[in-house]
């Protein structure tokens, strides 16, 4: 049985008049946040936002960096040398880093299509680890839990968090479903919070097509877009302190 968790969340995605997410509402349940740094959502004045909500709320800090695609909010695609990418995400993380108190982040989450890209691409997988080691090798990793991507960044020396989603489906290989399918996002709290507590406790969930698959994780993420996001954090949190597992930042788990 797993005694511990971390709980993270993508935050910080307003981009100038337009605000999305309910990022104040959400933060008091979970216990690492993942900003946007501008290349698929978020600016400046967002992004210093969201960093002094995170530190207000005692939120463990990580940049939440992306393939230059504003338009189609990252989930496109696309094919970058490992220079470009490594560019890339030293720029977006160095960017968030300055509006720290501290100037240090918890942690990295690549979003999107290079968060998916990376599971199964292992040129692009070490160009983010070797991102993250030249800028700072204390920062952890947080990638697909049984994803090859884990065992690369462990070997390069990373530190490693495997990600697990409370409203995400998965496919028998144990990537996530493509949003352009039907169910790959779940809607019904009662089904989010089940099968987080199973994911966690047994370590096991079962599939989009009705496989059971093993799972290790040591984070697990709740997409603050999902309708009723709120709600749902607030009964997982609640739901995870009556299974006996204590929500904690990354940095204390890893």
């Amino acid at each position: 049985m797993k005694s511990k968790i971390d709980f993270n969340c993508d935050m910080g995605e307003s981009f100038g008049m337009y605000e999305m997410g309910l990022d104040e509402k959400i933060i008091p349940y979970i216990t690492s946040a993942n900003i946007a740094c501008g290349f698929h959502a978020g600016d400046p004045n967002w992004m210093n936002e969201t960093v002094k909500l995170a530190e207000k709320n005692k939120v463990g800090i990580g940049a939440h960096p992306s393939f230059p695609d504003l338009k189609g909010f990252g989930r496109r695609n696309m094919n970058l040398s490992s220079k470009e990418v490594k560019n890339d995400l030293k720029y977006q993380i160095g960017a968030l880093t300055a509006f720290t108190k501290d100037k240090k982040l918890q942690h990295v989450k690549p979003h999107g299509a290079m968060y998916n890209q990376s599971v199964n691409d292992p040129d692009l997988s070490r160009a983010i680890c070797e991102a993250i080691l030249e800028t700072d090798e204390n920062i952890i990793l947080i990638a697909l839990a049984n994803s090859k991507w884990i065992k690369i960044a462990k070997e390069m020396g990373l530190k490693v968090a495997r990600e697990i989603f409370a409203d995400r489906a998965l496919n028998s290989d144990g990537s996530l479903v493509s949003r352009s399918i039907e169910g790959s996002v779940i809607h019904e709290a009662d089904v989010v919070i089940d099968r987080s507590i199973k994911m966690i406790n047994q370590g096991s969930v079962k599939t989009i097509d009705g496989k059971e698959i093993e799972v290790e994780a040591d984070s697990i993420c709740l997409h603050s877009d999902t309708p009723g996001s709120v709600e749902m954090a607030k009964l997982l949190n609640i739901e995870l302190q009556k299974n006996g597992i204590e929500t904690s930042k990354i940095a204390d788990l890893v």
